[in-house]
């Protein structure tokens, strides 16, 4: 199963309705997810509040935001993911991210900045506590028995009590337990800092490459580490990072580009060519077995995004390559991803 995912980040842009219309339009494409990046290096509207507008506006495609874990309450933001579970009907992503400079820690005034090692160290442990707080409510804790007035079954909600190197958590959540069970958590891994904790924690983890081979490489590592933490085959979905730039019509790659591959630029690696040529070079990867998907950045985000849904993805349906219809309604459905057990429910205790 080929994955198809969609950034929708605009520069600038302050009206939902934008949002809006690049979700819809990546909805029309049978695209996996959307993501929106965040982040306090910037000015911006907050990711997630954005993506709970995008939610009631579209009805298949999944939302990703970006929600850092650096100057933020774990609580507060599983908490958040969760309510976006909630309002899209099982549709929520979160991608994970740090913030590593001193000038966002200046923002918060709580602590100076630290190393990416340490901060992706803690990411780890605020997904860990995420998991952990989302199965705090068992899936049939809310009884809403009105004779009686029980609201919920008390014996189904459990504390967490987690110690975290910079926080702790007693728990359970205030948000009952999410319609996927858990929202699918992204970490971009083409760094060594955080490939750790996508092996581990992520779901789907994001590899920036310039070449097949490379992608292949860090899926293999990927997957052997998630092994060593007692995951299953096949964990993470690993989906390639590109940039891509259509340009203004059907026209070959460039030099470097298509065929031969994507070019490494300071923004990542970007791939500048047709419509067609960008089918045969998605083709060409996973026929490889180098990854299971792709994470496409328009570099014009109206103008591209359209041309790889009426280009691109028509090319790769018409060739029996990419699904024409969701297999189901929830963003693990769309990735072949199970709903997780309840580990209260399972083992009666905290994993």
């Amino acid at each position: 199963m080929l994955h198809l995912s969609a950034a929708v980040d605009q520069r600038s842009a302050h009206d939902a309705g934008s949002y809006v219309e690049l979700a819809r339009l990546a909805e029309h494409g049978v695209l996996d997810f959307v993501t929106l990046d965040d982040t306090f290096a910037r000015p911006g509207l907050d990711a997630l509040a954005v993506l709970s507008r995008v939610a009631p506006a579209t009805s298949r495609i999944g939302l990703v935001p970006t929600v850092t874990t650096t100057h933020t309450e774990p609580f507060h933001v599983q908490a958040a993911v969760a309510t976006l579970d909630w309002v899209s009907r099982g549709r929520a992503g979160w991608r994970l991210d740090v913030s590593t400079t001193e000038g966002e820690a200046r923002l918060f005034g709580r602590r100076h900045a630290a190393p990416a090692d340490a901060l992706w160290q803690e990411a780890g442990e605020v997904a860990d506590v995420a998991a952990r707080l989302w199965d705090s409510w068992e899936d049939d804790a809310e009884i809403r028995d009105e004779p009686t007035g029980r609201f919920i079954d008390r014996d189904k909600l459990h504390h967490v009590d987690f110690e975290g190197t910079e926080f702790s958590v007693r728990g359970p959540s205030i948000v009952p337990r999410p319609p996927q069970g858990r929202p699918v958590r992204v970490v971009d891994a083409s760094e060594g800092q955080a490939r750790d904790i996508a092996a581990r924690y992520a779901d789907v983890a994001l590899v920036r490459s310039v070449s097949a081979a490379h992608a292949r490489a860090v899926r293999d590592q990927l997957r052997a580490t998630a092994v060593r933490f007692g995951r299953g085959p096949g964990e993470p979905r690993v989906l390639a990072s590109l940039v891509v730039d259509l340009g203004d019509g059907e026209h070959a790659a460039e030099p470097g580009h298509g065929g031969g591959g994507p070019r490494q630029t300071a923004q990542g690696p970007l791939y500048r060519g047709g419509p067609v040529d960008l089918a045969d070079l998605i083709t060409s990867w996973r026929g490889e077995g180098a990854v299971d998907g792709f994470h496409l950045t328009p570099a014009e985000p109206r103008r591209d995004l359209e041309r790889l849904v009426n280009g691109t993805v028509a090319l790769l349906q018409h060739r029996g390559l990419f699904r024409t219809f969701y297999p189901g309604s929830t963003l693990r459905d769309h990735l072949g991803l199970a709903k997780p057990a309840n580990q209260y429910a399972v083992t009666g205790g905290a994993s």
